[in-house]
C-alpha cells in the first residue's frame, strides 16, 4: 500500500506494523464471514477492545506502562475498560435487540482510536 503513514512510520516500527496488519485482517475476515454465513441466517459481528484490565494487561503495563498511561489519558473515557464491559457488549450483540446488526465491528476502547484520529494521541 502506498499510504504515507504506512510507508513512513509503520514500516520502521514493528509494533505499529503488527497492529495495522492485525486490524486489517480482523476486519476483512469479519466482513467475509458476514456474507458467507448468511445462508444459515447467522449474524457475524466482532468486538475490538481497547486497553482492558486483565492479568495479561498487567504484564503489558509493567513492560510499557508509560505509553499505555499516555494513551489512556488521551482517551475520552480517561480510564481502562473492564472484562465485564466487554462481556456486556457481547451479550448485547448476541441478544434479540441486536437482531439487525451483522457484519460490523464494535469498537470498545474508551475513545483511544478517536484520540489517535484527531491527533490528541500520537502512536509511538
Amino acid at each position: 500500500m502506498d499510504i504515507p503513514f504506512i510507508r513512513e512510520t509503520a514500516m520502521e516500527r514493528s509494533g505499529i506494523a503488527y497492529m495495522i496488519a492485525k486490524r486489517i485482517n480482523h476486519l476483512q475476515a469479519q466482513k467475509a464471514a458476514a456474507t458467507t454465513w448468511r445462508e444459515r441466517r447467522a449474524r457475524i459481528n466482532t468486538i475490538s477492545p481497547g486497553v482492558i484490565v486483565t492479568p495479561l494487561a498487567y504484564d503489558e503495563f509493567a513492560a510499557a506502562g508509560e505509553g499505555y498511561q499516555q494513551m489512556i489519558d488521551a482517551s475520552a473515557a480517561m480510564r481502562t475498560g473492564t472484562a465485564d464491559e466487554i462481556a456486556e457488549a457481547g451479550a448485547f450483540l448476541l441478544g434479540e435487540h441486536a437482531g439487525f446488526i451483522t457484519g460490523t465491528d464494535l469498537l470498545i476502547d474508551g475513545g483511544v482510536i478517536a484520540a489517535i484520529r484527531t491527533g490528541m494521541y500520537k502512536l509511538h
